[in-house]
């Protein structure tokens, strides 16, 4: 199948480049910014190159890009009924309102964190929230010193998980980052570490009187999101449009985990 990079010159799309053969992609289409300084050059058999230079298609994209260039990529996306898999964190409401648009009309997953294990993260903490109903909740974050979000959209999944986990609404329990470290009654707060290169981690602390869970997931190599994004790009092709899906149902892990606990 022809992959489509957007955002091809940056960390990750670098990694979707390096590792796409190895998942059955041939790299057709790497998109950069009208400004990008790699214009015109060769990449993987073809070269960087602005949206409004392509008449043709890949067979599906992965947009590694920044949060103001989603209008565009998604509008190249419905023009050629192409499926996309948008991996850019950081979206407010209107972007976020403008993905669900773009999948009535072509299949489209949203995955704020690519990696597999971040997918089982999210089930799993809404399965302790909702089971540990009276817990304190509070999230660490920590990310590479040149990350722009903060708290991390895989942060925020995961309050959006606990939420879910307790029937609330994020928003009406969402503390943000701790700053004089009050907590509202039910609120959920986040630590954010920005250092070095740290690629990835994140904890969930559910805490009560005398006991505490504790879920953790890091990532050391970023070839993880990489091989997470090419796997839901594979397949997001056999897809229907329709919903914005997300890593979970590339897992099916919502049928596995009620098998699991029927």
């Amino acid at each position: 199948m022809k992959l489509g990079v957007l955002g091809a010159s940056g960390r990750m799309g670098q990694q979707i480049i390096r590792y796409a053969e190895s998942f059955g992609f041939e790299v057709s289409h790497a998109f950069v910014s009208e400004q990008s300084q790699f214009l015109g050059q060769s990449v993987a058999g073809t070269h960087y190159r602005h949206l409004t230079e392509a008449d043709d298609a890949p067979d599906v994209l992965i947009d590694f890009s920044l949060p103001h260039a989603l209008h565009e990529n998604l509008a190249y996306a419905e023009a050629h009924q192409c499926p996309i898999v948008v991996c850019t964190t950081g979206l407010d409401a209107e972007q976020r309102q403008r993905l669900q648009d773009t999948a009535s009309q072509v299949p489209t997953l949203h995955a704020r964190n690519t990696s597999l294990g971040v997918a089982l993260m999210e089930q799993l903490t809404r399965i302790a929230a909702g089971a540990f109903k009276e817990a304190d909740i509070e999230i660490f974050e920590a990310h590479h010193r040149h990350k722009k979000d903060g708290p991390s959209g895989t942060a925020l999944a995961l309050g959006e998980a606990a939420a879910r986990g307790r029937q609330v609404q994020f928003e009406a329990i969402n503390d943000g980052v701790r700053g004089d470290g009050e907590r509202s009654a039910h609120g959920i707060g986040f630590s954010v570490v920005r250092a070095a290169d740290i690629v990835g981690e994140h904890q969930v602390w559910l805490a009560q009187a005398g006991e505490r869970i504790e879920l953790s997931h890091r990532v050391s190599d970023r070839r993880i999101f990489a091989e997470g994004a090419l796997r839901a790009a594979s397949w997001l092709t056999a897809q229907a449009p329709g919903e914005c899906y997300q890593m979970a149902d590339v897992l099916d892990l919502k049928k596995q985990l009620a098998q699991l606990l029927d």
